[in-house]
């Protein structure tokens, strides 16, 4: 396999999780009758470029189906995280009714309802039907398509250029790198901004956070990478900012790379902190698996502790997180009951691999759970602020990332 930017031949592997069913991919009833179908799930990492990149196995349109479940709006700390940012970039950009936002991969509306309101035209790029009809309905016009230089090029052709090119969460599941970027290039104004929002692989390797890895990211980046990319296609990074979204991101803001704006200090900054913390030295990447190995193992033990003890532990949270680590650990049902999520498009279903059931919260608390292990332990405190458990029923919160921990 060649690397998905520079094209030099990957010998490395960063971590290999084994074979798992993609990670979004939920089952209903009938499904568990069915035949499940399972990928490699492996990861290099370039020593030319240094992207870190899953194995070739599958085309994007087998993972990101009509009925993808991942339904944006369901967190209300990501709502709070978009609407800061679209008050904040709408006031840096002075963005106003003469504007044109695009956002790639816009999900159900989430964040574009914040520009609709404001009376900023804005358009959503979002390939699956399912999120899409939910941004509909709020009025948001949505192209049902992947994107990419073709698609670009097209919307260029018809004078839909942005002042704004919005990609929160996007550019890791993006097979083809080289080719979204340039599309970007292609529709952005010459004086337009780009924002995109990815985790941060030097916080992934700092935190032992393996569990973010699964089908629907191509790629794990550093800004190192990242600026690389967009030099190739004309683009130039000229600010980043670090967030704590996801186990910690970076929000990059990019432009042509002849428009007037200086580039800022940070980003000479962050770059010299990445080589410092080692993310242009092979060792780095080859010395994380052993840390993932000891989170699947911690929890395994733990797990069957308590079965032993008689001891009942359900999980929180079912994100695609859960099911790269339920797959890895080779977790089934009875060792965790089931699963509780506030998702309605989850609800009534089962995790992909485990065949764990879905539940809605409010049954939680007819479970009399010794334990809840909280999957997605990037938004823990979110969910131990809506779950408030009764002191008699002595259940306690468990996390496992960047260790096993009892809340």
């Amino acid at each position: 396999m060649n690397c998905r930017h520079c094209k030099k031949t990957l010998k490395h592997t960063f971590l290999d999780l084994g074979f798992a069913p993609p990670s979004n991919s939920y089952l209903n009833k009938n499904d568990l009758k069915k035949q499940e179908i399972y990928f490699p799930l492996k990861v290099y990492v370039c020593k030319y470029c240094w992207l870190v990149q899953t194995e070739d196995y599958t085309n994007s349109e087998a993972l990101f189906t009509s009925d993808y479940a991942y339904f944006s709006s369901t967190s209300t700390g990501w709502l709070n995280h978009a609407k800061n940012y679209a008050d904040k970039i709408i006031k840096k950009l002075s963005l106003d009714k003469d504007s044109f936002v695009i956002e790639i991969a816009s999900n159900d509306g989430y964040l574009l309802k914040n520009f609709l309101v404001k009376n900023i035209p804005c358009l959503g790029i979002e390939p699956t039907a399912s999120t899409a009809k939910a941004a509909e309905k709020l009025g948001i016009p949505v192209l049902r398509r992947f994107f990419g230089e073709n698609l670009s090029r097209q919307l260029a052709y018809k004078g839909k250029k942005a002042n704004l090119i919005i990609g929160n969460n996007v550019y890791a599941h993006v097979p083809d790198i080289n080719d979204f970027t340039k599309g970007l290039k292609v529709i952005l104004k010459s004086k337009g901004t780009i924002t995109i929002e990815f985790p941060h692989i030097m916080r992934m390797i700092e935190g032992a956070q393996f569990d973010t890895i699964y089908h629907e990211h191509f790629s794990y980046l550093s800004l190192h990478t990242v600026n690389r990319i967009f030099k190739k296609s004309g683009l130039r990074i000229y600010n980043v900012e670090e967030l704590p979204t996801h186990g910690g991101s970076l929000r990059i803001y990019g432009c042509h790379n002849n428009d007037t704006r200086k580039t800022e200090k940070l980003v000479g900054r962050l770059l010299k902190e990445e080589k410092k913390q080692g993310l242009q030295k092979l060792t780095t990447y080859l010395n994380f698996k052993p840390r993932a190995e000891k989170i699947k193992n911690d929890l395994v033990e733990f797990l069957i502790k308590q079965k032993n003890k008689n001891k009942k532990v359900v999980a929180y949270g079912a994100a695609a997180k859960g099911n790269t680590l339920l797959n890895y650990a080779g977790i089934k049902k009875d060792l965790i009951s089931c699963v509780y999520d506030a998702a309605k498009a989850k609800q009534g279903r089962f995790m992909p691999g485990s065949h764990i059931p879905i539940l809605p919260p409010n049954q939680l608390y007819k479970s009399r759970a010794n334990y809840i292990l909280i999957l997605p332990w990037n938004i823990a405190s979110e969910v131990r602020k809506k779950i408030i458990i009764k002191k008699k029923n002595k259940t306690k919160f468990v996390i496992t990332v960047p260790k096993l921990k009892i809340l």
